[in-house]
């Protein structure tokens, strides 16, 4: 018998016909606002952390997340992700400010939660059982009605859809969605 050999189990496969929550994808910048256990504050883009300051920062949201240090304390330990959006920020949406809204919508939307009056959630455009139908619609929806983050912008991005069983998140967005994020527009 050979005991140079390991054995690795195949692993579980998740059940398709779950839960699933449906969100517009704003297109602003991936930000995170981290909170230690002993109340520290601080703030990240998707890639690293950032400070305040013309060189530091992430289209000012280092700044953003000193300025409202206090109000953010209700949010508890932990990293919280999200996306930092509006002025001078890709799409832009029409607006005259820059908001953050929290990523995950089912954890803000939950009875007692508590979302610091600065932030908002990305908007849930759909809850319940997994239907490709239903993301179509969504999709469909979206375009036709224009963004629910921003009232009146009709140039939303997509959507993004968290299967609830796997805990696994999926974009669809307008343009380029067949193709992967390497995908060279002048190739």
């Amino acid at each position: 018998m050979t005991t140079d050999i390991t054995f690795e189990a195949f692993p579980k496969i998740g059940r398709l016909s779950r839960g699933m929550t449906i969100t517009e994808k704003l297109d602003g910048t991936n930000a995170q606002i981290i909170i230690t256990d002993d109340g520290r504050v601080a703030a990240g883009s998707r890639t690293r952390l950032i400070t305040p300051g013309k060189l530091t920062d992430n289209f000012g949201f280092a700044g953003w997340v000193e300025d409202h240090k206090d109000e953010l304390l209700l949010l508890g330990p932990g990293r919280h992700f999200g996306e930092w959006w509006g002025h001078g920020i890709q799409r832009r949406y029409d607006l005259k400010e820059k908001r953050f809204s929290l990523f995950n919508a089912n954890r803000w939307t939950a009875p007692n939660a508590v979302l610091p009056p600065c932030c908002s959630l990305v908007p849930v455009l759909f809850r319940g059982e997994f239907n490709s139908a239903r993301v179509d619609l969504a999709m469909k929806l979206l375009k036709q009605d224009g963004s629910w983050a921003a009232p009146g912008f009709m140039n939303p991005e997509g959507i993004i859809i968290l299967h609830e069983a796997t805990r696994t998140l999926y974009k669809k967005t307008y343009e380029h969605d067949e193709k992967g994020k390497e995908f060279d527009i002048a190739a």
